[in-house]
């Protein structure tokens, strides 16, 4: 685990280092001030036969002061390098922890919530990196005064030191078996914290469905739920942690009455003396209050390291796609191969979304793909551009295995226009230049044309530099739709995948899309999954899946004749009637 700690603190390790040193000369002029005050009381105040010394106190009373500015100075320093050291170590595990996930695979993501990730990256690291600056401030800093103090008592009285040094072992198995109970607490409460992240976020996002459906009282009492559920949890952890305190006070309680106890019997048999005790006290009191900070350090760390657990679970994942060590680096056509393809989300084959696929598909050619909901229509498109790998079987692009190509080449050459339809807040330019950031402005209003976006962009005020909302709430969904088809053009394919991309755009503006695609994409190769028959039937053939399984292939004529599914969709479609709804929901 310090390894692995380690290698996120590069960059800041100088700071790391600096707060240590200057804690170092911290502890060592406050361990220094308990000797003057012994040296002013029994030389000073006491001395010359009970007249007293001026000179003594002046002298160690000025170097007092020299050595308290000296720790506040040393102390500040401290502090300011250990605040720039765990803000280092803290951006360091967030930023690995975001490139992890832009590098995860669809089934890696699958893994984990968004919500989950999204406490890890902020709840998890921000606990993690106060852990981290109490560790390099007070674990360092309490060991040595410890260590220093303990030195200065026994050098003082050997005798008295062995009542605090009882005490020590007794305090530090005390913690040790209420951290040990308390830990596993805290673990939960940070997946308590993953369920209420899920439900503020879900509610978030659909908060205009819920306001819809007046379904408000239904969100506040499921937060409530989940509050209620990360308040249970807290306060049970927390009640095992209270015990801390009392434990330590009562330790420091009981080793003060008894160093009082015995030493001012010392004193009376004359066998030490007043400032001597008083030095005693003051460095028994500095032992026992940072054994005090070490324990509320234990808190936080007992904490930190739930979070840093979690962190790392994301961190050393394994990445499932990889590049292979001499991939391919150039996809030379459009062309698409199933062979024997089977797929499962398990990894195993004992309950496959896809069952043998065999499927050639040409360059340039026009693909659609129909088949009832949860026919596994996005899964198969989704192994073109291997955002899975196939279970058994291979895909191939261009003559070449999916596999052997450098994921990156792969993913540049497949265009993906997904169901779900993302657009981010900032101008409609900027969304589309995701697709080609260095595109010209006439690519990209040429893309817009093709996807007949143009005429509403051009209408909008702002034009091209209109700003969307998060999501693009500010445009309707067939205008989104266009939008992120002509993201896609951009990308300049040799394959094109639109996967159920035109369901809110109405007939008349498909057919007008479906044409444009065609007159200037003749070469792209065009795979396009929809729910409509009117999607699909100019194109150059059509898969029919049924549960996973190529139920039949050829043209749109080819399939009324001889497949008795498409003949049910067909004719649903026609009709135009309730069934049609039901087999077929957009």
């Amino acid at each position: 685990m310090l390894a692995k700690i380690g290698k996120y603190t590069r960059g800041y390790r100088k700071e790391s280092f600096l707060t240590i040193f200057f804690i170092f000369l911290e502890v060592a002029f406050e361990i220094a001030i308990p000797f003057m005050i012994a040296k002013i009381v029994d030389d000073g105040i006491k001395g010359n036969d009970g007249d007293g010394n001026l000179q003594v106190i002046i002298l160690y009373g000025s170097l007092m002061i020299v050595f308290a500015i000296l720790a506040l100075v040393c102390g500040v320093s401290a502090g300011r390098m250990s605040a720039v050291a765990s803000s280092g170590f803290g951006t360091n595990l967030r930023q690995a922890m975001y490139y992890k996930v832009q590098d995860y695979s669809f089934e890696n993501i699958d893994k984990f919530s968004t919500a989950s990730l999204i406490t890890r990256m902020t709840t998890d690291v921000t606990m993690t990196q106060q852990s981290y600056m109490m560790v390099i401030r007070t674990f360092a800093r309490a060991p040595m005064m410890i260590v220093g103090a303990t030195v200065m008592a026994i050098t003082i009285n050997p005798n008295l030191a062995v009542v605090f040094l009882v005490a020590v072992p007794v305090l530090g198995l005390s913690l040790f078996f209420i951290i040990k109970k308390a830990y596993p607490l805290f673990m939960k409460m940070f997946k308590k914290y993953d369920k209420l992240n899920a439900s503020v976020q879900e509610n978030l996002i659909g908060i205009r469905v819920v306001k819809a459906f007046v379904r408000e009282d239904y969100e506040i009492d499921k937060f409530k739920d989940a509050a209620h559920d990360l308040y249970l949890n807290s306060k049970n952890a927390q009640k095992i942690m209270i015990f801390v305190n009392p434990v330590l006070q009562l330790t420091i309680n009981a080793c003060m009455l008894a160093i009082a106890w015995f030493g001012g019997r010392l004193i009376i048999s004359e066998m030490m003396e007043t400032g001597q005790l008083m030095s005693f006290l003051s460095y028994v009191m500095q032992i026992l209050m940072n054994l005090m900070m070490i324990s509320m350090v234990i808190v936080m760390v007992t904490m930190g390291r739930a979070s840093l657990q979690r962190i790392f679970e994301v961190l050393d994942e394994k990445i499932d796609l990889v590049n292979p060590e001499n991939p391919v680096t150039e996809v030379f056509d459009g062309s698409v191969e199933f062979k024997n393809v089977y797929f499962s989300y398990s990894k195993t084959l004992d309950n496959p979304v896809l069952r043998n696929i065999n499927l050639k598909i040409k360059p340039g050619e026009t693909v659609g793909i129909i088949g009832a909901t949860g026919s596994a229509k996005t899964t198969l498109v989704q192994l073109i551009p291997r955002l899975y790998d196939a279970t058994a079987g291979a895909v191939l692009v261009g003559g070449v295995d999916v596999r052997d190509y450098d994921l990156k080449v792969l993913r540049n050459n497949v265009a993906m226009v997904l169901q779900k339809n993302v657009l981010f807040s900032g101008p409609i330019e900027e969304n589309l230049r995701w697709g080609d950031e260095n595109a010209s402005e006439e690519e990209i209003i040429n893309a817009a044309k093709i996807a007949q976006a143009h005429d509403f962009i051009m209408e909008a005020p702002g034009k091209y530099q209109r700003d969307l909302g998060q999501g693009g709430v500010n445009v309707s969904g067939g205008q989104k739709q266009r939008l992120t088809i002509a993201r896609a053009l951009l990308k300049k394919p040799k394959i094109l995948i639109l996967d159920d991309s035109t369901s809110a755009v109405d007939t008349k503006t498909e057919a007008l899309i479906r044409e444009a695609l065609k007159k200037e994409l003749p070469n792209v190769t065009k795979i396009i999954i929809a729910q409509r028959i009117s999607s699909v039937e100019d194109a150059d053939k059509i898969i029919v899946l049924d549960e996973g399984e190529i139920n039949g292939i050829g043209t749109s004529e080819e399939l009324l004749r001889t497949n008795k599914i498409y003949q049910e969709i067909y004719h649903s479609q026609l009709k135009g009637g309730p069934e049609n709804e039901q087999k077929n929901p957009a």
